[in-house]
């Protein structure tokens, strides 16, 4: 920072102070902070959707993952030519198989369709907010000057140069401010509205992505279906399964390697 920028930071932090006082005239422009309100809004909101857009691509990738390592350990445990094989071995090839389709097909594409655009519109908010930041920063020395000036109208000084020059620096501060803040105030609507049809295209683009993902999922684990025999599924929903798996486990439980039956 310069001197002068640090000397300005000092005098608008006395401002600040002064105008807590009563020493100093405070602007409270209640059209801008509502209007910044609604853009913090849509920042805090947009962020967070980057962030969880980031974590769903994230989640499909350790899914993908966790049910390739799966298949891999099941199929490790069958070495005969048997109907659960024969499934446990189409179980791998369809995962594989859904694992490369989604580092291909989902992976990049949602990457350029969902990741970025938001990525893209989260990178001008840094730039608005310095815009902001500079318009309460213009504001105080607006604030500043007008009160300099009233009081020099209401209790002349006897040098003759100080009305004039304060007139000047009431008028300069007056144009910078009034610049940022119609510039804040015609655009930041504008951005607000906008984010809509912005976003759109990047919300269609994740709800078919993800379609396809669970419609790719359904097929592939259709196919591996068929080795299995019929009427498993009515049998799980009538508790007939469980009952099953409680006969393995008492058989597992009556061998002396578990330390139970003795």
């Amino acid at each position: 920072m310069s001197w002068g920028g640090f000397k300005k930071s000092i005098n608008r932090a006395g401002t600040t102070l002064m105008q807590k006082t009563g020493q100093v005239d405070k602007t409270i422009d209640t059209d801008f902070q509502e209007e910044e309100s609604k853009y913090k809004q849509m920042e805090k909101e947009t962020i967070a959707l980057q962030k969880e857009a980031k974590a769903y691509l994230d989640a499909i990738r350790s899914l993908s993952s966790a049910q390739a390592r799966i298949a891999e350990t099941v199929d490790g445990f069958y070495n005969d030519s048997s109907d659960a094989a024969m499934a446990a071995n189409a179980y791998k090839r369809a995962v594989e198989e859904l694992d490369t389709k989604t580092a291909r097909e989902i992976d990049a594409p949602y990457r350029a369709t969902v990741l970025e655009p938001i990525g893209k519109l989260c990178s001008y908010f840094p730039e608005i907010n310095k815009t902001i930041e500079k318009r309460h920063k213009k504001l105080l020395d607006y604030d500043a000057a007008r009160t300099k000036h009233r009081k020099l109208m209401e209790k002349p000084s006897d040098d003759p140069i100080k009305l004039p020059k304060a007139e000047k620096e009431l008028e300069d501060a007056k144009v910078i401010f009034e610049t940022l803040n119609e510039q804040l105030m015609d655009e930041l609507p504008q951005l607000l509205d906008l984010r809509i049809p912005y976003l759109d295209p990047s919300f269609e683009a994740m709800v078919r992505m993800q379609a396809k993902f669970a419609e790719e999922g359904y097929e592939k684990m259709g196919g591996v279906q068929r080795y299995f025999r019929e009427g498993v599924r009515e049998e799980y929903a009538e508790g007939q399964l469980d009952s099953q798996v409680e006969g393995v486990l008492q058989e597992m439980r009556e061998l002396s390697i578990c330390g139970i039956g003795q």
